[in-house]
């Protein structure tokens, strides 16, 4: 039975009810989602470093890579939902170190190296341009990169995909300057350049926000040796130009990097892991584009350092990577950022509409009650 009330306690059971709803929800959520804090998830089933991961409908597809066998062209996908790994169609170019790339819910992988060892030179770099779309689980084959390239970073910005840096070899070795800054056009298939990079860095961490690119930190290569670099380049498509921010306080190689949105947490880049030399690092740093300022973060769990990064929903997924030398992980570990502001559950707006209902029913009965009386009386 539902209790009879005044009109005046109804109208407060519902503004309770309300307030208790308005309290309660986001505690429930701030508790499955602590800020500045990781969690560790289920693992890929194949491990690996240099891969490539990017993100459709919720959904995390793990890329290629090497491992111990060799360059990989393994597709696996994620659901964050399940916690569970799904073996896709295989990518037609074996490879790893390559450049990956979001683009109207297909993913473009481009570049990287298609062999692995010492005996490093031309034959073992590839431009191949290849297509996935997760909608089919189908690969297409695209115009290859004009120079091929590997240790470099996609990113897309106003419907094109920019290939910026990485690592050539002329006669075997490592060459020294390499700065172009290749843009393809998925609509066109076709190629373009654009103004080369300042400073030439490959194995960096890249990421955008407000449709500029930042490069950051990476290895360069010098007269004495090929030493990380702490640099943070800009690269603004609009106007076709280059300037720096405030450097990131440890320059490393190979770590990965991804940008919030600012509808969960504040625009913000997170650079996770990477190296000095074999060395792997735990480093959560963390670079606010407006303020142009660093800070650092809860470390990740485990150091490693050619790891994917992939966002959703503003909570950063770091998956594979190496720990030392030839030990290949495949870990997968989720960063919640500091400030983030949990989204209500799904289930928040039933309830409030259920409540809501059941109090209406109580002020609804009080009037009938009271129609009742009077025509008794």
């Amino acid at each position: 039975m539902v209790p009879i009330v005044g009109d005046k306690g109804a109208t407060l059971i519902l503004l309770l009810i309300l307030c208790s709803l308005m309290v309660a929800l986001p505690k429930v959520e701030t508790v499955r989602a602590a800020e500045d804090s990781w969690t560790t998830l289920e693992p890929m089933p194949t491990a690996r470093s240099n891969l490539g991961v990017a993100v459709v409908d919720g959904k995390i597809y793990a890329i290629g890579g090497q491992n111990g066998e060799g360059v990989l062209n393994i597709t696996e996908e994620y659901d964050p939902i399940t916690n569970e790994w799904t073996t896709k169609t295989s990518m037609p170019t074996a490879r790893s170190d390559f450049g990956i790339a979001l683009y109207q819910d297909k993913i473009y992988v481009i570049g990287g190296t298609i062999g692995s060892g010492i005996a490093w030179g031309e034959s073992l770099l590839t431009g191949a341009t290849e297509v996935y779309d997760p909608e089919t689980d189908t690969w297409q084959t695209k115009t290859s990169m004009p120079t091929p390239r590997q240790g470099l970073e996609a990113n897309v910005v106003t419907d094109k995909i920019y290939l910026i840096g990485g690592v050539r070899y002329v006669g075997g070795y490592i060459h020294p300057g390499f700065d172009e800054n290749e843009v393809y056009d998925p609509p066109t298939d076709s190629w373009t350049t654009k103004a080369p990079l300042p400073t030439a860095v490959w194995g960096y961490s890249s990421a955008v926000v407000d449709n500029k690119i930042y490069l950051i930190g990476g290895g360069n290569k010098t007269s004495d040796g090929t030493f990380p670099v702490t640099l943070n380049q800009i690269y603004t498509p609009s106007t076709n130009t280059w300037n720096f921010g405030q450097n990131i306080p440890t320059g490393l190689w190979h770590a990965d990097a991804g940008a919030t949105t600012g509808v969960f947490a504040p625009k913000r880049i997170y650079v996770l892991g990477g190296a000095y030399y074999s060395v792997a690092y735990n480093l959560t740093q963390t670079y606010g584009p407006e303020a142009n300022t660093w800070t650092t973060g809860t470390p990740i769990p485990t150091p490693r350092y050619g790891l994917g990064v992939a966002v959703i929903d503003d909570e950063l997924y770091a998956i594979g990577g190496k720990t030392e030398r030839d030990n290949y992980s495949a870990i997968n570990e989720k960063y919640t950022p500091v400030d983030y502001v949990p989204e209500f559950p799904s289930w928040a707006p039933l309830l409030i509409m259920l409540l809501a209902v059941m109090a209406v029913a109580v002020i609804y009965r009080r009037s009938l009650h009271k129609r009742n009386q009077g025509r008794r009386n």
